[in-house]
């Protein structure tokens, strides 16, 4: 795939299940960013996109939230030289001028010093909902039809380039943890033809091995896009569908292994 999004759910309840407080659950889970970011690079993915904070989460109590903030303010300090030395442009998508002014500072500044990077592009969702990204994206159509004056034809393409994630191609799998089967408002124009791959791994422990599982799955997969697909090909379940350094099997990778070859995308 060229562009995996991941709903990061289950911290909560990864805490609750070993009786800690919900920030225990939040503070591990930066942890399984930090690894799968690593992974994604190793991987040479083209993007990844996640999911940090929707608009509904400012209905959370006001001491997890500003929890939230200060655990991201803190990971934006540590890990930008991290950022910058893989080559990763960071971005966020979202309504970012409704967040708390040093946290918008702290964004800018790892956006605009990760600018010039041409490796993974990491997009962070702050203060995101698919729905008012869409109506973001047609108020921004609107406005430029009162400015042209005149009659403005919508298409796809037009719309696609007011949405947050304008230049990025759309997500080719969605992973979701903690097992819940929904999207959860989550990129909702631009996964209409992704791959969905839900684990019951809470967010804290997944890890690269099981973002390998959902890899492998994926290229299991048959894209047809609402055609008939090649009816012509036989179908081996069984057979590895990438090369794990460098050696083709049917098992599957050691934890921590990756594909000494690129996959399908």
């Amino acid at each position: 795939p060229r562009h995996i999004a991941v709903i990061m759910d289950g911290n909560g309840r990864w805490a609750r299940k070993r009786h800690l407080p919900r920030v225990a659950g939040h503070r591990a889970g930066v942890k399984s960013v930090r690894e799968i970011i690593e992974a994604s690079c190793r991987l040479h993915l083209e993007a990844l996109t996640l999911y940090a904070f929707s608009v509904e989460n400012w209905k959370r109590p006001r001491s997890e939230v500003e929890t939230l903030w200060g655990l991201l303010r803190h990971y934006l300090h540590r890990e930008l030289p991290e950022l910058k030395r893989n080559d990763v442009r960071f971005q966020v998508i979202g309504r970012i001028d409704g967040l708390p002014a040093a946290v918008q500072n702290d964004l800018d500044v790892a956006m605009v010093e990760t600018a010039a990077n041409s490796g993974l592009r990491l997009n962070i969702a702050l203060n995101y909902g698919g729905r008012a990204e869409i109506v973001d994206a047609v108020n921004s159509l609107l406005a430029r039809a009162r400015k042209l004056d005149g009659p403005l034809e919508v298409d796809e393409r037009m719309l696609g380039e007011h949405l947050y994630t304008a230049g990025l191609p759309d997500p080719d799998l969605l992973i979701r943890t903690s097992g819940e089967m929904r999207v959860s408002n989550f990129l909702l124009w631009q996964i209409a033809y992704a791959e969905i791959f839900v684990t019951d791994k809470f967010w804290p422990d997944f890890h690269t091995l099981n973002l390998l599982e959902a890899l492998l799955d994926y290229q299991k997969r048959e894209r047809r896009y609402g055609g008939l697909g090649d009816s012509t090909k036989t179908a081996e379940p069984d057979r590895e569908l990438v090369a794990v350094n460098g050696r083709e099997t049917t098992a599957e990778p050691d934890a921590g292994e990756l594909p000494s070859t690129p996959l399908r995308q």
